[in-house]
């Protein structure tokens, strides 16, 4: 017999004594994983739930037009409690002025839409019919180019329509079902406040989770409309302006030639920030992924934690085997095997005792990620790696942990150990 055969023979002998410990002594075996089952469970439902909720997060924001660009009063604020910040509050509004400047003067710009939202109180009705708190927009007849949001029936208002403030509007789909779910809406008229409109077109439907399906509790109206209805929003916001570039590519050359026109009509100097806010889905993304990751941060801590309440538990387990099995390794040791062997054998143990239970945990860590699913807006993506991660990171455990025990055991003197009962 070869050194390799008889290494894989002592190593396969091993592994086999653990799983005879640990099919004799259930319990202490299950108690003594437990830590390395929640650390390694925890860890695959962290990472299956953050890239789930990372990608629909992604899927709803590109889903509005991966080179949207959109210049507003305020800086996107995710994951920032608390009062506005002053310098945010006293900022000068954006206005259609500004935007018709940067549809002049931007070459790298295709479209360029103003927008108004967040007319309160929008009471929409059907006759006895009522949407439950809708989204109603000023815009522009841009708006879809912009917004990537296009209309499934009939069709969006025309330039003209826009120019004379036309009483018409487009609706989303989750609205066009509460009003109209048994009749076309195209030709009907609703009532926005008391005031008639005329629906001309349904948006298609775009659901997605990050507004609770809102991009289907929208509607839109020329802008003028809107400033007859709501007059206060162009004093207490002013509008944001929707862009796109003229190529996929030049999304960085059109945040740049909008940012310089604006600061030039501000009269901002050089050294002085801007005092409006930029939006991006790819900023928006960025700014996402930094706090799911101190959220996926804090959760790697716990698990760590529940690994180390583990490791602990597999290296008392170890040190009590060594206790029990004195005498056998005083029988071994007079039989000729070296310390070598008996440091192997245990650490295998220990290795195999922790794989068993990370192995455990991956199998609680799918159920609960299927669990989830069920019940979640955003399916949790169950990831190869973070599998193939937490059945490493038991194994590396066992190793550590049952380093000490090894050495303990190896290091008995055969004499004494004879002698042990």
């Amino acid at each position: 017999m070869t050194r390799w055969s008889r290494l894989v023979a002592a190593r396969r002998e091993n592994i086999l004594t653990a799983f005879r410990a640990i099919r004799e002594q259930k319990l202490r075996s299950f108690l003594t994983c437990l830590g390395i089952i929640i650390g390694v469970a925890t860890v695959i439902l962290m990472v299956a739930v953050i890239q789930g909720f990372n990608r629909q997060f992604i899927e709803s924001f590109e889903s509005f037009g991966a080179t949207l660009v959109q210049f507003q009063k305020l800086d996107d604020r995710f994951g920032e409690g608390g009062p506005l910040p002053e310098e945010q509050r006293l900022r000068p509004n954006l206005t259609l002025a500004d935007a018709e400047a940067i549809r002049a003067h931007a070459p790298a710009i295709a479209f360029v839409s103003p927008e108004r939202w967040g007319g309160r109180p929008a009471d929409v009705r059907f006759r006895e019919r009522r949407v439950q708190d809708p989204a109603v927009g000023g815009v522009t007849h841009q708006y879809p180019y912009v917004n990537n949001h296009f209309v499934a029936q009939g069709r969006f208002f025309t330039a003209g329509e826009e120019r004379h403030a036309m009483p018409v509007t487009v609706i989303g789909a989750s609205i066009a079902e509460t009003l109209f779910p048994y009749t076309d809406p195209i030709g009907r008229e609703v009532a926005i406040n008391g005031r008639p409109f005329r629906v001309i077109g349904v948006f298609e439907k775009k659901g997605g989770f990050l507004d609770g399906g809102g991009a289907d509790l929208q509607m839109v109206i020329p802008l003028g409309q809107f400033d007859r209805l709501w007059p206060e929003r162009e004093r207490e916001y002013g509008c944001v302006i929707a862009t796109v570039p003229k190529k996929a590519e030049w999304v960085d050359l059109a945040i740049e030639q909008g940012t310089q026109i604006l600061r030039e009509r501000r009269g901002l100097r050089f050294s002085q920030p801007n005092n409006f806010g930029v939006r991006t889905p790819e900023r928006n993304i960025r700014i996402f992924k930094q706090v799911t990751g101190g959220v996926s941060a804090a959760m790697i801590v716990i698990a760590g934690i529940s690994l180390l309440i583990g490791g602990v538990g597999v290296m008392n387990i170890m040190l009590m085997n060594v206790t029990q099995r004195t005498r056998e390794i005083g029988v071994r040791r007079a039989l000729g095997a070296r310390q070598a062997d008996i440091r192997q054998q245990f650490q295998t143990e220990a290795i195999t005792l922790s794989v068993v239970g990370g192995a455990t945990g991956v199998l609680v860590g799918v159920g609960l990620s299927r669990l989830v699913a069920l019940a979640s807006p955003f399916p949790p993506v169950l990831s190869p790696w973070s599998i193939v991660a937490g059945l490493v990171v038991a194994g590396l455990v066992g190793f550590f942990f049952g380093t000490y025990p090894a050495y303990k055991a190896a290091r008995l003197d055969p004499i004494e150990a004879l002698r042990y009962e």
